[in-house]
């Protein structure tokens, strides 16, 4: 279905002013990584509190680290890359959705990848591991855009012009490919932290296109079992109308 059919599109109104959700977003993780690189010798002990670490959260119930750790990141290169999407991606967004839904849907993709990191820890091992950084919210977004704006051209690397719905299909693969290595490829070199990446990418998929996903399973089984009963209740007739019969030749003659 193209953009401009959609319902709501009506919604939709583009604009130069700068969502004041992905503002605050930009400034606080701004503002959390300048501080722990000022006040280095608070680094470590801000990180064993606020990084997500699985053992933590389940041991000590540590529940605010599935929150704090998207505002940690472990050096410039990763808030640089992930801000720089937050502001590409997120801004769009919001701008279609509002700053209510927008920061719902961020937060729910953040902390449902922390779950997938916490989960798979326990069942691949790494529960000591931290994982810092947005990443897994990040992804949330790209998928959400390459939904929304599926035939938006973007600039692959800065390079490449490609439509965002292919650009997603790669982003998705490459992350696949990480966690396979991660859990099941035997990559011993690989943090289980790359599995936010993947629970932020289900999650805001799942967000926008579960109800039709199930509705896409569930419906051929629905079908199936009502055409069962219906076979079935023809069957019984069937037999109801053959007894009916029978008794009634036995009384005529």
């Amino acid at each position: 279905m193209p953009f401009s059919s959609r319902s709501y599109v009506n919604r939709y109104v583009p604009s130069n002013r700068f969502p004041v959700g992905v503002r605050w977003l930009l400034i606080a993780n701004i503002s959390v990584f300048v501080l722990a690189i000022l006040s280095d010798h608070l680094a470590a002990p801000f990180l064993d509190s606020f990084a997500l670490v699985p053992a933590q959260v389940v041991q000590k119930l540590a529940v605010w680290q599935l929150v704090t750790y998207m505002f940690i990141h472990a050096g410039f290169g990763h808030i640089l890359w992930n801000m720089l999407a937050l502001w590409l991606f997120g801004a769009e967004m919001e701008r279609l959705w509002g700053t209510s839904k927008f920061l719902r849907f961020y937060f729910i993709c953040g902390i449902c990848a922390a779950l997938t990191v916490v989960v798979c820890a326990y069942i691949f091992g790494g529960t000591g591991v931290r994982t810092v950084g947005s990443s897994g919210a990040i992804y949330g977004l790209l998928v959400a855009y390459g939904l929304m704006f599926p035939e938006q051209t973007i600039l692959f690397s800065f390079l490449i012009p490609i439509k965002s719905k292919y650009f997603v299909m790669i982003i998705g693969a490459i992350v696949f490919l990480q966690s396979y290595m991660v859990t099941v490829g035997g990559s011993r070199g690989s943090s289980i932290a790359v599995l936010a990446h993947l629970g932020g990418l289900v999650t805001g998929y799942l967000l926008l296109r579960g109800r039709r996903l199930r509705t896409q399973l569930v419906h051929p089984l629905d079908m199936s079992y009502k055409q069962w009963k219906l076979r079935r209740a023809k069957k019984k007739f069937e037999v109801y109308l053959r007894k009916n019969s029978s008794d009634r030749d036995r009384r005529v003659r």
